[in-house]
């Protein structure tokens, strides 16, 4: 669960950064995450899951 909240925070501010920074369009943000919630409903979505859950290990494991 902490990894959820703790990645959908990264991804908010990140793209709140792409909004004010590379000027994205409010309308591309609500595109995105109208993929993103149709997504999780996909036969794909524990594919993803495992991937970042994979993914979030291999980052958490590196020493520097």
């Amino acid at each position: 669960m902490i990894l959820s909240i703790s990645g959908v925070v990264l991804l908010g501010v990140i793209a709140f950064l792409f909004f004010r920074k590379d000027g994205m369009k409010i309308s591309h943000a609500l595109v995105c995450a109208l993929f993103g919630f149709y997504l999780a409903g996909t036969a794909i979505a524990p594919s993803i899951t495992a991937g970042g859950a994979s993914l979030a290990g291999l980052l958490g494991g590196i020493k520097f």
